[in-house]
């Protein structure tokens, strides 16, 4: 069997797949308060959503671009579709769905994942959920898992406005503003107090619209001792015109509760990832971050968690892999405010082919924290003289009685591990794959089996090609 050496040779079919646009509707190209009227019409959002919209326009013209992290002049909002809608409304039985949309979702697996392993699922395509449903015995047990707009209008209106970005304001940074103001589709999850699911709920988002963006909201409250393992997913297919995606993610973790939230991005690589997340985690409370980082032309995420309550606690842990013509800026941020917090960030990062990799972390430790406890450890691996990765650690302590630590280490792969492999009988490139894999088994190990062979799927697809 010939061994594939070129990434061209390697079917990326499951991922680059296009389908035919036949959309219902697609707003024309740009930003203005009148395209951002006609949303609000076509979404048919309650008043307060509607000014909601439009302050958050007036928000995004004033700020300016960040001045800080990798370039982005490649895109032009004034090219961007701020919503397509794809020819279908939200099922919740699969074989409803149109037939087009739905042999890219079983192509990616979703249906079979959500037989096997999962307690519910959305699928959003475009600008819409096109697919959501929720398990009979977890919608039982009080567990509310829907659409966003269907929540922000039905019996959940008011828990809806009440926490729509009141974590992540429109005044944060500027795509922060323009998410507010053309935010669509996402999911809402509640999970009564004491619930624990035992499975996780996930969501998918798929962008085929050329030059479209997707601003998908998702607002997640797990209440007092509820437990939650929610996984994200992202893909997309490429074109030789820019992508936007800007999402938003609210976390709100009560008294004593868990959340595990879990991403495994594959956008093409003509995708500029400007996405926000961000968990207030009450006392006892804990928000666990899982973030696989794959694709994307630039990517600026830095999920963000306050720990405001006493002894609540947060772990990060994150692999990024930048290859040709990728430039992706990740990290992530907390903020020590109860007493005995505590913070732990675990993060690979690698690059090959010209690939750029920057961590960015940051600590902050307010005077009230007493006995916080803090410690950021990043690893990175350059796989050839071309690439390039960075570490740039903050720490902003305020109290003496606090215990922060930080260690950043970068390497090669070992010539004689490699060597020690090919004796055993392995190609050059299955060596390299594999130890690329056992790097990154920091992430891979906490995920659900399904998603850590993808994970590592992915890993073996970008490793082709990288000798010679």
């Amino acid at each position: 069997m010939k061994e594939k050496s070129q990434v061209a040779d390697i079917d990326r079919s499951i991922y680059d797949i296009r389908d035919e646009e036949h959309d219902a509707y697609r707003m024309e190209e740009g930003l203005t308060p009148q395209i951002i009227d006609k949303l609000s019409q076509e979404k048919n959002d309650p008043v307060w959503m509607q000014q909601f919209r439009l302050q958050s326009l007036q928000i995004y013209n004033e700020l300016p671009i960040p001045d800080w992290g990798p370039s982005i002049e490649g895109l032009d909002m004034a090219h961007i579709a701020t919503y397509v809608r794809p020819n279908t409304k939200m099922q919740n039985d699969w074989k409803n769905v149109p037939q087009d949309i739905k042999d890219t979702f079983d192509r990616l697996g979703i249906p079979n994942a959500e037989r096997k392993s999962l307690a519910g699922v959305g699928a959003q395509y475009d600008s819409e959920l096109v697919y959501h449903n929720v398990k009979d015995e977890v919608a039982a047990e009080g567990v509310v898992y829907t659409d966003m707009e269907s929540a922000m209008k039905g019996e959940y209106a008011d828990m809806v406005k009440k926490y729509f970005m009141k974590l992540v304001t429109p005044r944060d940074h500027k795509f922060a503003a323009l998410h507010g103001a053309v935010w669509s589709g996402g999911s809402f999850v509640y999970v009564p107090k004491g619930v624990h699911l035992s499975i996780p709920l996930q969501s998918y988002f798929r962008l085929n619209a050329k030059g479209a963006g997707q601003f998908e909201h998702t607002l997640i409250i797990v209440d007092e001792g509820a437990e939650l393992h929610f996984i994200e997913g992202c893909s997309a297919p490429k074109y030789n015109v820019a992508n936007l995606h800007a999402g938003c993610v609210e976390l709100f973790v009560k008294k004593n509760a868990k959340l595990r939230y879990s991403t495994i991005e594959n956008w093409s690589k003509n995708m500029y990832n400007l996405n926000t997340k961000r968990a207030l985690v009450e006392e006892g409370g804990t928000i666990e971050w899982v973030s696989g980082s794959f694709g994307s032309h630039v990517g600026c995420l830095y999920p963000m968690s306050i720990l405001k309550g006493d002894r609540s606690k947060m772990e990060f842990t994150g692999v990024t892999f930048a290859g040709k013509g990728q430039n992706l800026d990740t990290g992530a941020k907390v903020v020590h405010v109860g007493k005995d917090t505590s913070s732990f960030m675990n993060t690979r990062s690698i690059s090959k082919s010209g690939g750029i990799s920057t961590f960015r972390s940051s600590v902050v430790v307010e005077k009230n924290a007493a006995g916080a406890k803090s410690s950021v450890s990043c690893q990175s691996l350059m796989l050839d003289s071309e690439s390039r990765s960075d570490t740039v650690p903050a720490m902003d302590i305020r109290t003496k009685d606090a215990a922060v630590g930080h260690e950043a280490k970068i390497g090669s792969i070992s010539g004689d591990a490699v060597f020690y492999l090919m004796s055993r009988g392995m190609t050059e490139e299955d060596a390299r794959a594999l130890i690329v894999s056992g790097f990154a088994d920091n992430v891979s190990k906490e995920l659900p089996v399904e998603y850590a062979v993808e994970m590592n799927n992915l890993i073996r697809l970008e490793m082709k090609g990288s000798i010679g």
